[in-house]
This record gives C-alpha cells, sequence and structure tokens, in this order.
C-alpha cells in the first residue's frame, strides 16, 4: 500500500502488528534484530578509523532511519552500509567530504528513479529468475566475503585465545541447535558473548584521534566529481539491484500479505534510502541502504516485525549520544569482536538469502494464482512444462555465476537479462519455423508434453513392476 493511501490508518495497522508480535516472542525479536550486525560492524568500524565518517552522526541517524524503517513498513528491513561505497572509501581513506559526496550521488540518483517510475518499470520488466539469482549471488557473497576476509585469516589457535576456528566451530554447532530448537535467540547469544570477549580481550582502540563532534559537511565539486567516478557508479547499481528490486521481492517471499502488513514496494524503498542519505550524509553520517541480504538474517535469527528494528535504531541513537564522550571507547570495543563469531553469523544470513532460489520454479511471485482481492492462499501457482522449468533455472544459474564471477551485481543482471531473452528468442525463431512448415506450434507443444506424460507413465509402471 502506497505511503498516500490512509497513512494514519497504515501507522496504526504497522505499530499494532510490531507490539503484538514483541509481546508474543520478545527474545526472538530482540535476537532477530542482531542479524545484519555481521556486516554493519566491520565497514562502520574501518570508516571509523580512516575517519571517513562521523561515528556520533552514523550512530544518531542509522538509528533513527532504524526506528523510521521499523515503524513505516512493520518487517524487519536492514539499514546497513553501502559497500561498494564503503569498500572504496577505506581503499582510498576517503575524507568526510568524498564520503559524503559518494552517498549524495547515489540517493540523488535513487530518489530521481522513484520519482519518475524508472524504477518501478524496471522491477516490472525484470524476469522473476533474474531477481532470483541476484538474491542467490548477493548470499553466497556474503559467505565467500565471510570466509576469505574473517575466517581464512584465523589458526587453530590464534591471533589469541578469544579469536580462533575453535570458537567459529563452536559458533556453528550452536547453530546446528537452533535446528532443533528455533525459538533460541541465536544472534543475541553469539553477539553478546563477543561482546564480552572483546571487552576482556586485548585492547583494539585506534591510537589516532577518533572525532566525536557532528559535523555539517560542505562536499565541494571536486570532491563531488571524485566520489562519483570512484565509488557512486559502483554503487548505484547494487543498491538499485540488491537493495530496492532483490529486498521487496524477498519481502513480499518472506512475508506474505496478509498475515503481514504489506510488503514495501519499490519506489518506497527507493524513496526510503533516498530520505535516509539526503539528510544523514551532510552530517557525515555513513551512506547506508536497506539490503536483501541484512533482511535474510534478521528473519533467519527470528525477527518477523518492525520492533526489532525499532529496538535496535533505539540502543544505536542512544550510542550515539555516547559516542560525544567516548567514541575511542566504543570503537575499541566494536573492531574487538571476534571475526570468527562475526563470519558465522555472515554465513547464516549468506546462506538464508541463497536459499531463496529454491522458490523459483514453486512458489515464485509470477507463479502465484492471485484472487480477486489480488491476495494469494499459499497454495495455487501456474504450472510449468520441464521445458520452462530448465529455462528458469538456468536464467537464474547463469545470473549467480556472472555475479560471483565479476564479483558484480550489474554484470550478473544484465547476464541474466540476455539469457533469459536468448531463451525467448529461440522459442520465437521455433514458432516462426514452425509456421513456415505449416504446423502450428501449439501442436507441437502439446505433442511434447503428451509424449512426455507417456514416457512418465511408462516409467512409473516399470517402477512399480
Amino acid at each position: 500500500m502506497p505511503f498516500a493511501l490512509n497513512p494514519l490508518r497504515r501507522l496504526r495497522r504497522t505499530c499494532q502488528h510490531n507490539v503484538d508480535t514483541i509481546k508474543s516472542q520478545p527474545l526472538a525479536e530482540l535476537s532477530g534484530s542482531l542479524g545484519d550486525l555481521g556486516t554493519l560492524l566491520p565497514l562502520m568500524t574501518a570508516l571509523v578509523l580512516t575517519n571517513s565518517i562521523s561515528l556520533p552522526s552514523t550512530l544518531l541517524f542509522t538509528g533513527a532511519a532504524n526506528i523510521f524503517t521499523g515503524v513505516a513498513f512493520a518487517l524487519p528491513l536492514p539499514v546497513q552500509p553501502m559497500k561498494a561505497i564503503a569498500a572504496v572509501a577505506i581503499a582510498r581513506r576517503f575524507t568526510l567530504e568524498e564520503n559524503a559526496a559518494a552517498g549524495l550521488v547515489v540517493a540523488g540518483l535513487v530518489g530521481a528513479f522513484s520519482i519518475t517510475g524508472l524504477l518501478n518499470w524496471t522491477n516490472r520488466v525484470t524476469p522473476i529468475p533474474v531477481v532470483k539469482g541476484i538474491q542467490v549471488g548477493a548470499g553466497l557473497s556474503l559467505c565467500l566475503s565471510a570466509g576469505s576476509k574473517m575466517l581464512a585469516p584465523l589458526t587453530w589457535t590464534g591471533p589469541w585465545w578469544g579469536d580462533n576456528l575453535l570458537w567459529a566451530l563452536a559458533a556453528v554447532l550452536l547453530l546446528l541447535v537452533t535446528f532443533a530448537s528455533p525459538r533460541l535467540p541465536y544472534a543475541m547469544i553469539v553477539f553478546g558473548f563477543g561482546i564480552f570477549l572483546s571487552i576482556i580481550g586485548p585492547s583494539n582502540r585506534s591510537s589516532d584521534s577518533i572525532s566525536s563532534a557532528i559535523p555539517i559537511v560542505h562536499p565541494s565539486r571536486k570532491d563531488f566529481w571524485k566520489a562519483t567516478t570512484t565509488a557512486s557508479l559502483g554503487q548505484l547499481p547494487l543498491t538499485l539491484l540488491n537493495s530496492v528490486i532483490a529486498a521487496s521481492a524477498l519481502a513480499s517471499d518472506l512475508f506474505p500479505s496478509p498475515p503481514y502488513p504489506a510488503a514495501p514496494t519499490v519506489s518506497e524503498l527507493g524513496y526510503s534510502v533516498a530520505i535516509i542519505n539526503l539528510v544523514g550524509c551532510w552530517f557525515g553520517a555513513m551512506p547506508a541502504c536497506h539490503g536483501s541480504g541484512g533482511l535474510a538474517g534478521q528473519y533467519r535469527f527470528g525477527a518477523r516485525s518492525g520492533s526489532s528494528i525499532v529496538v535496535l535504531g533505539s540502543v544505536k541513537f542512544s550510542l550515539g549520544v555516547i559516542a560525544f564522550w567516548h567514541s575511542d571507547t566504543i570503537v575499541g570495543v566494536l573492531a574487538g569482536i571476534p571475526k570468527s563469531l562475526l563470519g558465522v553469523l555472515v554465513i547464516a544470513a549468506g546462506v538464508e538469502l541463497a536459499k531463496v532460489g529454491e522458490s523459483v520454479n514453486t512458489d515464485a511471485r509470477d507463479l502465484r494464482v492471485l484472487d480477486r482481492k489480488q491476495s494469494w492462499d499459499g497454495k495455487r501457482v501456474k504450472d510449468l512444462d520441464e521445458r520452462d522449468r530448465r529455462e528458469r533455472w538456468m536464467t537464474m544459474l547463469v545470473t549467480v555465476a556472472a555475479l560471483l564471477t565479476f564479483s558484480n551485481d550489474a554484470v550478473g543482471f544484465l547476464t541474466g537479462l540476455a539469457w533469459h531473452w536468448g531463451f525467448r528468442a529461440a522459442r520465437r525463431i521455433e514458432m516462426w519455423r514452425d509456421s513456415r512448415a505449416g504446423r502450428p506450434f501449439w501442436r507441437r507443444v502439446t505433442h511434447n508434453r503428451s509424449e512426455s506424460s507417456a514416457l512418465l507413465a511408462h516409467e512409473e509402471s516399470d517402477t512399480v513392476a
């Protein structure tokens, strides 16, 4: 439901859903709120240490964004770093002005795409197997990143006794326990223990002075040019595809309406990303967006409403106030959380996101048969023949392969589109050939289906015999 339609009625409904959910399962909501911290903490800490963002501003504005998101959508949509901008900013040691300019450029473009309807049009014409491929690729990318950057450098005994492969193995075993006990607040236990180990472990405070002020940033034309050519252009397709289109699709899959509130549309998510950054970046806050990976992680660890995000946002906002006086201490604690524990959290979130690909041929959005109220009963779906199933599966698989090969969502997106339209073109050519031969295409399809059914029946009779 768009924001313009009955906003007060929608606000009452979302708030009621949040309150009812946290009352019925408080531990699950609290645990789910921590599901995206494995991505947030390392990037935010690194950006603070390079003085590319202001820690108080980031905590205050992303905390407020969490609260806004939880109340507006009533679903556990994350507020996470713009990863491509963060990677470039850390590598090139962006200044506050350059980092802010990168976030403002992406926010302005996403807002423009939302206002003009280009974002909604892109979502309509993008085939569902390609969207699924982006989601699966993002999930596998999270797993690969956690393995290579967090777990691979560890040994069985180091770098210190509180952060090694033994703790990672213990975290994995505890994760397996949650299969039989899904109500166990896994993320809360692991993260709380990680904070404890960080406090008693070796100091991780930076020798450099970390600013505790909230600056007012004034990027120059040079800052905008450098940010656009090095970071913003790489971030834009990632935001549009993974943080808006894929996140909206995943929310619709994980939280069908009813019983949940209506999943946010791509335009609503586009407006949200634009507002968050067009406000926060001027004050040195970290460029942020939503993301399908964070949503999958929070869902995996128990979150089922926006109350989990509201709680997380309130904690971040409170830490932002404390950061005025103790920025060094907060950064030291966050930087000291064992990578072994964060790595397992990220892998669990990645697997949760990647497994949505299994529904590409079963109950994907484009296969659902809706009733007169445009809602799905959870049962009726369109029938697919064997060729349709193969083509949809291959399109998704090729999208994933291209995304992982080039580490670029845009390349995966374009490759998946090319594969999808290649299959469509092949069918058109076959129809043209059949029409030239004087044989209607629908008869050939019916004939092939009859042959497949007869072959299947023959195989079943042989099995029974």
